[in-house]
């Protein structure tokens, strides 16, 4: 049968499953609901189906129907997403998160996929509020003829796809960065750059510590002895770990960028702290003479210098603006301003 048009693709009219897709091993596949996934045989050929991991009747269906042991589905179905890959004999329990672009703020965001690998079938899961663009390109090459061919092919290109964006996102926290270097060079950082900054830091080490163990679980697919993980697939995996591994430097370099771009800062406020502190101790060394004669003169005792005398006031004046110049020479002359 002739794979489905791209155009009439469509995912989750019906409860907790996404698409199910019946390989033909020629890069194609065929649509199938729930009733033609309870009724999939594996001589019928390779199955595909992605469901939702929170949602009620994908669990009954993973728990009961699926034929999947009860210590896998319940991993499957656990909340834990952290990058991991455990082999059950022949089989793989596989969980990766994939990196998703947000439309509207732009930020990246991790989505985690919970997969079941075995020689005739593949499921999938991932959360009902969470989308990957990363699945649909897979099935949009599958409905157009241009998909993986083999079970092994298809976790290798999920495990390339769900980190395609990666490099987006890289990009893009280099450019800002980069930006918030040439603001603190020019000595135009602020409020608003540190904040920035700040921002750019977390999300380095919210992505550094993501790819660690994605890192990990992908050299473990790629050493695993499962028969059906072909040479091609093998090869595939090699190429993702290593793009992984080489932005994980990357990532490593952006962390310390803006460390260093940190300090600098830290060492800009401080420089400028210590100067609006000089400045207000010259003004507060200024002012000490004068006021230390105005506190004399105006003490309320006798024998006051001055008193009589209408001019005594403006003589005063005069003493002291002669005097400022030579006490300004002074600090000068000691570097105390």
């Amino acid at each position: 049968m002739p794979p489905t048009p791209a155009t009439d693709i469509k995912t989750g009219t019906q409860p907790g499953l996404r698409f199910a897709a019946l390989l033909d091993r020629k890069g194609g596949c065929r649509d199938l609901n729930w009733n033609g996934v309870r009724d999939w045989r594996p001589e019928d050929g390779f199955l595909w189906i992605h469901l939702e991991r929170d949602d009620e009747t994908a669990a009954l269906w993973l728990r009961q129907d699926s034929g999947v042991d009860p210590l896998v589905a319940l991993a499957l179905l656990a909340d834990e997403s952290r990058p991991r890959v455990e082999d059950v004999d022949d089989n793989l329990l596989v969980v990766l998160r994939g990196v998703n672009v947000d439309d509207t703020s732009g930020e990246p965001e991790l989505v985690p996929i919970h997969i079941w690998g075995e020689s005739n079938r593949l499921i999938s899961l991932r959360d009902k509020d969470h989308q990957l663009s990363a699945l649909r390109n897979i099935r949009l090459a599958l409905l157009t003829g241009k998909g993986p061919r083999s079970p092994g092919g298809l976790l290798a290109q999920i495990a390339e796809r769900v980190v395609e964006h990666l490099e987006i996102v890289l990009d893009g926290l280099e450019d800002e960065i980069g930006e918030l270097e040439d603001q603190a060079l020019e000595q135009e950082a602020d409020t608003d750059t540190r904040g920035n900054l700040a921002m750019a830091r977390r999300r380095t080490i919210q992505l550094r510590r993501y790819l660690g163990p994605q890192r990990d679980a992908l050299y473990r697919i790629q050493h695993d002895d499962s028969t059906w993980l072909s040479q091609d697939a093998r090869m595939r995996l090699r190429e993702v770990t290593d793009k992984v591994v080489r932005h994980i430097e990357d990532l490593d370099a952006l962390r310390e960028r803006a460390t260093v771009l940190h300090e600098d800062m830290s060492a800009q406020i401080a420089e400028q702290i210590a100067k609006n502190s000089n400045r207000f101790t010259a003004l507060t060394a200024l002012l000490l003479p004068p006021s230390l004669i105005a506190g004399l003169l105006g003490a309320n005792i006798g024998g006051i210098p001055g008193t009589g005398d209408p001019l005594a006031f403006w003589e005063l004046c005069l003493g002291i603006a002669l005097m400022m110049p030579g006490l300004w020479w002074l600090l000068r002359h000691f570097r105390w301003i």
